[in-house]
């Protein structure tokens, strides 16, 4: 008999089951908890069908912005009631802390509500033309926005492009990932609730190479947002190209925090338990790399190998500092990078294994040093709790090994004075750059990348206008 708890896709209102299912693992512990329904290609079609006839009846669109202002702040409120339910789901199938896991469904709330105060504020402008023209913009939605969700942070990053374009009047069908699919249908859920037009949100779990491809290259697509690695990014654009379908590319980094001489070293340790150690450095913005100028450099190792080694490791039920990786491989991809840092004559200051003793996937914090910077290690995304540490010596100098990579996510600075923090700063590589604290930023501030980090912006007020198309209108009103 099957005892695992069932999960449904969210098709046209409704949720699917399907003839094949996906077991859902406890990364605690390697064991499977749960599975969820296995979207194929007529499950896709379907909810492909099911968006297009929302777009087309207007059912999102022509309503006065006040009531999709209305849709949001209900979804934004259910979602805070699931959230207690779907965060013990979270921290179970993702391995993330409970109070994590309770935190990224409140974030996930509070995009609903800041979008939902500017779903009636997308105006349009009005363009000179003489007395013989009127002449005005207007901002349309883009219609069908085909989201696909990465797994180490499913509702926040399913959220954060849910709610401006549900703001901007798209309906939206969602790809959950294979590993960590099931909170998200807790959205599904907080959207059903709320009243939405049917069709407005369709959910599908299914595997990338089968529904991923389809949905992208789906003649009814209007709009790609991706966030993931970098490889199935370039799949996804070379797919989108076919129909010159508009992208959100988020993909991934290898980002750089610059520790200037004046540097608070208080700082530095509290963004390094933040910015590497969190979520077990499963990040697309970590701070994979800290660059620390010489006469600081013994100082910070010694301190950051103490907070690495004082850390404390454990299932997430137990909210620990340090959780597990959400696969057996996503350790075993982390623990051969490591293994070839040290082959390659790296020094691993602490760490660079996994946790003997458990069935789960911990990885112990990990720190390097005497890193060759044209290295894997230095150049690479590890997508782990391992972080490199190198010095220098000018300011030039750290500029151009922070930027020193095809990345360009997010940057940081460490110094007590501003000035030099503030020129550094604007010298990076990087869509977002922090001083003094990592993650400084929140909903409202736009996040992306360049280069090998991606294009286009979520998050902020500017991430509204990736979802909607300007329209110009011209009128002749006088004479023949």
């Amino acid at each position: 008999m099957n005892t695992l708890d069932r999960y449904y896709n969210y098709i046209d209102g409704a949720w699917k089951g399907a003839e094949a299912w996906l077991e859902v693992i406890d990364p605690a512990s390697d064991t499977p908890f749960a599975e969820i329904a296995e979207a194929g290609i007529e499950d896709a079609d379907a909810a492909m069908t099911a968006a297009r006839r929302c777009v087309d009846s207007g059912a999102l669109s022509s309503v006065r912005p006040a009531q999709r202002v209305t849709w949001l702040l209900a979804i934004a409120e259910e979602i805070k009631a699931l959230t207690e339910e779907a965060a013990e789901v979270l921290c179970r199938e993702n391995g993330k802390s409970l109070d994590v896991a309770r935190g990224e469904f409140e974030e996930s709330a509070r995009y609903f509500e800041y979008y939902a105060g500017m779903a009636d504020k997308i105006e349009g402008t009005s363009i000179p033309l003489g007395d013989d023209y009127v002449d005005f913009t207007s901002y349309e939605p883009m219609g069908v926005s085909v989201q696909i969700v990465p797994w180490n942070f499913p509702p926040s990053i399913c959220a954060r492009s849910l709610a401006p374009a549900l703001a901007a009047g798209n309906a939206v069908v969602i790809k959950s990932p294979e590993i960590s699919p099931l909170a998200m249908t807790f959205l599904m859920t907080a959207c059903e609730r709320a009243g939405l037009p049917q069709g407005a949100v369709n959910l599908l779990c299914g595997k990338g190479s089968v529904i991923g491809s389809h949905l992208v290259k789906h003649r009814d697509a209007n709009q790609i947002v991706f966030t993931g690695s970098v490889p199935t990014g370039q799949r996804i654009l070379r797919d989108a190209a076919e129909r010159a379908t508009p992208s959100v590319m988020e993909l991934g980094g290898k980002s750089a925090a610059i520790v200037h001489a004046d540097a608070d070293i208080e700082q530095v340790l509290e963004s390094i338990q933040a910015g590497i150690f969190f979520n077990a450095g499963q990040v697309c913005s970590a701070m994979s790399r800290l660059l620390v100028h010489r006469s600081r450099y013994d100082e910070v190792i010694a301190r950051a190998r103490a907070l690495a080694e004082g850390l404390s490791i454990g299932p997430g039920v137990e909210n620990p500092d340090l959780t597990p990786l959400v696969s057996r491989s996503q350790l075993e991809q982390v623990e051969g990078m490591c293994r070839r840092a040290i082959e390659a004559g790296a020094t691993c200051v602490t760490g660079g294994e996994r946790v003997s003793g458990t069935n789960g996937y911990f990885m112990q914090p990990t720190l390097f040093a005497d890193v060759a910077i044209d290295s894997e290690i230095f150049q690479e995304e590890v997508f782990g709790p391992v972080l490199v540490i190198h010095p220098f010596d000018t300011e030039d100098e750290a500029v151009e090994l922070a930027n020193g990579t095809e990345f360009g996510l997010v940057a940081g600075v460490f110094d007590t004075r501003l000035d030099r923090a503030l020129r550094t700063a604007r010298r990076l590589r990087g869509g977002q750059v922090f001083i003094n604290e990592w993650f400084a930023g929140g909903i409202e501030t736009p996040f992306g990348g360049v280069g090998l980090s991606g294009f286009g912006r979520e998050k902020g007020q500017e991430a509204l206008y990736s979802y909607v198309q300007t329209r110009n209108i011209a009128v002749r009103v006088k004479g023949a």
